[in-house]
């Protein structure tokens, strides 16, 4: 029960940052829900019927309503909730804007470079890729800088909206770090970043909703593996 009434149950798969976001969000409004792990692979009709466009995770069911897309949940929590737990988005019309901003670039631009370069077809897709997550994370490192004002987060003294968005990746962040032996978070290149990131994971929330590492890589190599093996099955 999230208080008052109120009946959250959140759908989710472990390995997904965008359902780790909501859980992050959840803990830091102080709301108590029911977790539902989904088998993406054989879909649950709860999911198909609640999310029937993209029959993907996450999505929240607010008293038998449900709600879909990380970052829509995230902004439906911080109005639905106002009064419960941390304010995810500023109060000012104009830094609610700019964290949105930054919010849409961490997801439309950096997150899908990232996967372009972890993931392209060739060897020029994932190097044009990792060109794009370097100059991405300098835009980023740009946007930390001006919304934090100094401060340690993206949301100022606490974290925000844009903290949990960008946030939400660290993991598996970390676990590429440990496969490829890289800092994609560079205290060289983009040191407020590589400073923050080091905040964000030590912060008791993150560390109770984050899954493990060790986790994430043996994910991940099965996946590569998956990945390797397709072209061959179907020649």
């Amino acid at each position: 029960m999230a208080g008052g009434g109120d009946e959250l149950k959140l759908l989710g798969m472990w390995a997904s940052p965008y359902v780790l976001r909501v859980k992050l969000a959840l803990s830091l409004k102080g709301l108590d829900y029911e977790y539902v792990e989904v088998d993406l692979k054989n879909k649950s009709e709860l999911l198909l019927s609640s999310n029937p466009v993209h029959k993907k995770v996450p999505v929240l069911i607010h008293n038998g309503k449900p709600v879909c897309e990380s970052q829509v949940i995230l902004q439906y929590l911080d109005e639905a909730f106002s009064g419960a737990g941390a304010t995810l988005l500023p109060a000012d019309p104009h830094e609610r804007a700019v964290a949105r901003f930054w919010a849409a670039f961490s997801d439309d631009t950096l997150a899908k470079a990232s996967q372009q370069a972890s993931s392209g077809k060739t060897d020029e897709e994932k190097a044009e890729g990792e060109k794009k997550v370097v100059e991405a994370l300098e835009k980023m490192e740009v946007g930390l800088r001006d919304c934090s004002k100094g401060k340690p987060f993206f949301g100022g003294d606490t974290v925000g909206y844009v903290d949990v968005v960008l946030g939400s990746f660290l993991a598996w962040v970390r676990a590429g770090d440990a496969m490829k032996g890289v800092k994609r978070f560079d205290p060289a290149t983009t040191p407020l970043l590589a400073a923050w990131a080091e905040r964000f994971v030590e912060l008791d929330v993150a560390k109770a909703a984050m899954p493990e590492v060790d986790k994430l890589i043996e994910l991940a190599k099965v996946m590569q593996a998956r990945t390797a093996a397709a072209p061959a099955a179907t020649n």
